[in-house]
């Protein structure tokens, strides 16, 4: 293949022959590790009173796993561990992923409050530091507004003792959620 051919046949070149296409652009790709991931003894430490959320399918499933952690006063913390499918091209937590993390974390307090489904209507962010792989990230909100069904949720992102974002939220209630069934 020769620097000056032309962008069409360079098209046709990534397709029939992709290896070949990223040696040329300078691209190496490397044949991922066999591993064990699935070996109890390679699962992250949790902390304590977190469990596993529910949430296989769809989006949920690319993003995760989320846990959570709801007390008797209704009070809540959702998190997860940044894992390499959660980073930037600089290795933190991408910020995509920070807002959607942001957006479940928060819209979380209209599901306690009222136990009926959410729509995202508008949400403010703001970054304020970075995540790195192997943090444990949480959030919560708290209800601040109620305009009809419109809620006003305000939270914070964080790891250990570092805030990595504030948000505020408009969220719409929708139907209602169906009863949780007892283990």
């Amino acid at each position: 293949m020769s620097a000056a051919m032309p962008t069409i046949g360079l098209v046709s070149a990534v397709i029939a022959s992709p290896s070949r296409a990223c040696l040329w652009f300078g691209l190496q790709r490397s044949t991922p590790q066999m591993t064990d991931d699935l070996l109890e003894e390679h699962a992250p430490d949790i902390p304590g009173g977190f469990e596993r959320m529910n949430w296989w399918q769809g989006f949920g499933r690319q993003i995760g796993p989320l846990y959570e952690r709801i007390n008797s006063d209704k009070t809540y913390t959702r998190a997860f561990l940044v894992c390499e499918h959660h980073t930037n091209g600089m290795r933190n937590c991408h910020g995509g992923m920070l807002m959607a993390f942001a957006d479940m974390a928060l819209g979380h307090a209209i599901t306690l409050e009222t136990n009926r489904f959410w729509v995202t209507v508008r949400m403010v962010t703001d970054f304020l530091e970075a995540a790195q792989i192997g943090e444990w990230v949480e959030g919560s909100g708290a209800i601040t507004g109620r305009d009809h069904d419109f809620y006003t949720v305000s939270g914070r992102i964080w790891t250990g003792e570092r805030t990595l974002m504030t948000a505020t939220g408009v969220f719409k209630a929708l139907g209602q959620r169906p009863l949780k069934r007892k283990a």
